[in-house]
């Protein structure tokens, strides 16, 4: 595969949002559109409030004008699985916009309600697998999309609309586990670049353009964010971007059929839902926390990890993942 298909969207991207971002966070902090800090959240955490959010809207911008431009210039045949990606990242980007809204712009703090959250979520997944179903089975253009692989291995077995399950709580599970690990600067920002960018890989060996060509526009556009969201974060990407992130993954696993290898690649956002379930269940059950504070981002903090070096951890663990994924995927299949 030509490397410009991975190198030309990735540069582009990020060309384009450190030009957007200057321009945008002004807007942000204009607009009043900051960020409020839990009083339950580390002490420390309280000097952010006011911080502009909903940054997520930079990348996503960045991504959109990035991707489809340069699929029309590098490969003119089928777009459905590049539509597909960003109907996945933009629909649930902006269920979050409408959740962030509400929280910065209408001060109501929980912004929407789990079950109107819910509702979104699972009303975004089954229009995607009607898509999915439409383009690749009615159509024919590839009637094994409702198949599953076993990584490292030549299984594989069909599920037929019990698919449909599996894609809702995949594209539910992934948005909302990105979500949660968003609470440290920079930490989804480069957690995700990774994930993204395994996926870029994946891409590459699978020889799918559009997968290539959306994975590394994601990527360039986030490393142009994290420039300002680094820590000291300029500015905060939001239930805006968590949750389009995490759509955005899902959307990857479906169309690399890498289903079950997505837990794998986006280890540290399992690692940090897992925290909070574990917590909340020890403390219903025990009365007991296990962690001094969930998710487990903040635990590290409160036993004194600086902020800079728990991200840094992190986005460690996240690239042994990562890499793991990509061998189960591209050397033992």
């Amino acid at each position: 595969m030509d490397m410009r298909l991975l190198v030309v969207p990735l540069a582009v991207a990020f060309g384009i949002g450190i030009l957007l971002g200057p321009s945008v966070i002004p807007i942000l902090r204009r607009l009043k559109f900051g960020q409020a800090i839990r009083e339950e959240g580390p002490k420390a955490h309280q000097k952010k409030a006011g911080t502009p959010t909903m940054g997520g809207t930079i990348f996503l911008t960045v991504i959109v004008l990035t991707a489809i431009p340069l699929s029309n210039v590098f490969f003119f045949d089928s777009l459905s699985d590049l539509f597909f990606l960003l109907f996945a990242t933009l629909g649930y980007g902006i269920l979050g916009f409408m959740d962030d809204y509400i929280k910065v712009v209408m001060k109501r703090n929980l912004g929407l309600t789990a079950k109107q959250k819910l509702l979104g979520q699972l009303f975004i997944g089954v229009v995607l697998f009607w898509v999915l179903w439409e383009v690749r089975i009615v159509r024919g253009e590839n009637p094994a999309i409702s198949q599953i692989h076993i990584p490292g291995t030549e299984v594989h077995f069909e599920l037929s609309w019990l698919y449909l399950p599996l894609l809702v709580i995949m594209m539910i599970a992934a948005s909302n586990a990105v979500n949660l690990t968003d609470g440290l600067d920079g930490l989804v920002s480069g957690t995700a670049v990774i994930a993204y960018g395994a996926y870029a890989v994946i891409g590459m060996v699978q020889s799918n353009y559009m997968v290539v060509i959306f994975s590394a526009s994601v990527v360039g556009a986030l490393l142009a964010f994290l420039v300002f969201n680094a820590h000291p974060a300029k500015v905060f990407m939001g239930d805006t971007g968590s949750l389009a992130l995490g759509g955005g993954l899902a959307g990857l696993a479906v169309i690399t059929k890498t289903e079950l290898l997505l837990p794998v690649i986006g280890a540290v956002f399992v690692i940090e839902t897992l925290s909070v379930m574990i917590q909340v269940l020890s403390f219903k059950l025990r009365g007991k926390r296990i962690f001094r504070m969930s998710p487990l981002h903040h635990h590290f903090e409160l036993v004194g990890w600086s902020e800079w070096r728990v991200v840094v951890s992190f986005w460690t663990v996240g690239f042994l993942f990562a890499a793991l994924g990509i061998y189960l995927e591209v050397f033992l299949t």
